[in-house]
């Protein structure tokens, strides 16, 4: 169940930074999670951000949590089991669009076991659906720090950068971008994502011979996840050298 959304994250990236995807976007407007900073939280307020606004917790928000562990004590064998329920839960309802409670259970995942790499990585998902691109990559880039050689995770980071690239120019994003694909593909060069975000980086460094290189061998392992947006836009710059796309 993960999977599938994972690679619905990464696929529907808007590449170019010539349009918003109206995909990405239908979650609704930015969720700002600076908002706990600046003003007070209620309980209900507070489920629905990441970590629940990563603020200092009320009493009833600690009466609400001992509560919920207590139950989840009673029912689960463990902690850990009971954190991979919820997890399996909040992507079920992220699959659906029901983003809010996607991220309420990936919030009580996450405080049933705070090393529970996908609560992090699911997140970072809804911080991207919610276009909150640097709460995104802070997400993934905590679940990455537990589980450094996961392939789709990184690749995914690296499309929070690739997006971040889009929006500012700035040359770190694609660089740390590069950084997290070679190691991606150094570890396993078969996964067709990293090879059309590989694809996307270097059209953004201009080197095209690279990009179409790339492309290729991303649609030689998986045609279906192909972007053909993309595909146009780098035949306008550059023919396809081995002529597969007219």
């Amino acid at each position: 169940m993960k999977e599938s959304v994972v690679i619905w994250l990464a696929i529907l990236i808007p590449v170019f930074g010539l349009a918003q995807n109206t995909h990405l976007a239908s979650a609704g407007p930015n969720t700002d999670t600076n908002l706990a900073q600046k003003k007070p939280l209620d309980l209900k307020e507070r489920r629905v951000l990441p970590l629940f606004g990563e603020v200092s917790k009320t009493s009833d928000q600690i009466d609400e949590e001992i509560r919920f562990l207590s139950e989840c004590d009673k029912s689960f064998t463990s902690r850990a089991e009971a954190s991979s329920f919820f997890t399996a839960r909040a992507w079920e309802y992220l699959q659906e669009g029901a983003l809010d409670t996607a991220c309420y259970r990936f919030n009580l995942a996450h405080l049933l076991n705070d090393k529970n790499v996908e609560a992090y990585w699911g997140l970072g998902v809804i911080s991207y659906q919610r276009e909150n691109w640097v709460e995104a990559k802070r997400m993934l880039s905590r679940g990455i720090g537990l589980q450094g050689e996961n392939v789709p995770l990184l690749v995914d980071l690296s499309t929070v950068d690739l997006k971040l690239y889009a929006i500012t120019s700035r040359k770190e994003e694609l660089d740390e971008a590069a950084e997290l694909l070679n190691r991606a593909t150094a570890i396993d060069s078969t996964y067709a994502l990293g090879q059309y975000n590989l694809a996307l980086l270097h059209y953004n460094l201009n080197d095209l011979d690279k990009s179409w290189e790339h492309l290729h061998k991303g649609r030689s392992l998986d045609f279906n996840q192909m972007n053909l947006d993309f595909v146009e836009l780098l035949k306008a710059r550059k023919p396809d050298p081995q002529g597969f796309f007219k």
